[in-house]
């Protein structure tokens, strides 16, 4: 009984520091999972591992099939355009009802600043991981520990459907900048024209991952 009730509390929070390595993207999509290296890797029990597969599997992160093993989710793009639509719903809402001097704009500002030097560097998947931190941290503007927490989910679903471009450079290298537009808005008192052009922005991120499913999906 003991041993079950440590493996359901440590559970969870072994599912956030996988959900963690899928918005970092260290998986990808269709990546089998194995056990063994997980658990050594997070020092934990098959057992409490197991049980984070199954919560994650039950978000649609991860798949079970049978006599095979756990895979990381493949998104659809019926899944894409989902995350889109909800990302449009929070991010947008959030930034335009957002103060130019909360503090997530400063977290905004360091995953900017992050993501230039790792551009300069060439290291895209850097890259990607800022321009997640710094989406979240738009999201971090609505001062709502539940709309954070939701999102982390869609952050997760969200960088697989990355994962599905063979260049990140592509998908990446022109929102460094419109990152920094969006950001400068806001911190210069026009968070609505911020929200206007984060609206244009997801449009335009959306059509490149949709595009990038087609070519995978031909």
């Amino acid at each position: 009984m003991a041993e079950a009730d440590t493996t359901a509390a440590l559970a969870p929070r072994l599912a956030e520091e996988i959900r963690d390595k899928l918005i970092r993207g260290e998986l990808k999509p269709g990546q089998r999972l194995s056990e063994a290296a997980l658990s050594a890797d997070l020092d934990v029990s098959r057992n409490s591992l197991r049980e984070a597969f199954r919560l994650l599997t039950k978000e649609g992160l991860l798949r079970h099939e049978p006599n095979r093993g756990v895979f990381v989710a493949t998104p659809s793009m019926a899944s894409i355009i989902d995350i889109y639509r909800v990302r449009r719903m929070i991010e947008c809402r959030a930034l335009a009802d957002a103060y130019p001097n909360h503090p997530a704009a400063m977290r905004m500002r360091a995953a900017v600043d992050r993501a230039r030097i790792a551009r300069q560097a060439g290291d895209w998947g850097t890259v990607g991981s800022e321009n997640m931190k710094f989406h979240s941290a738009i999201v971090e503007l609505a001062d709502s520990s539940r709309l954070s927490a939701f999102y982390a989910q869609i952050a997760a679903e969200l960088r697989l459907s990355f994962g599905l471009l063979d260049d990140p450079e592509l998908l990446h290298a022109p929102y460094v900048e419109l990152n920094a537009s969006i950001l400068d808005l806001l911190e210069t008192g026009h968070p609505k024209e911020a929200a206007a052009a984060l609206e244009a922005y997801l449009a335009q991120s959306e059509r490149t991952v949709l595009a990038a499913f087609s070519r995978m999906a031909t």
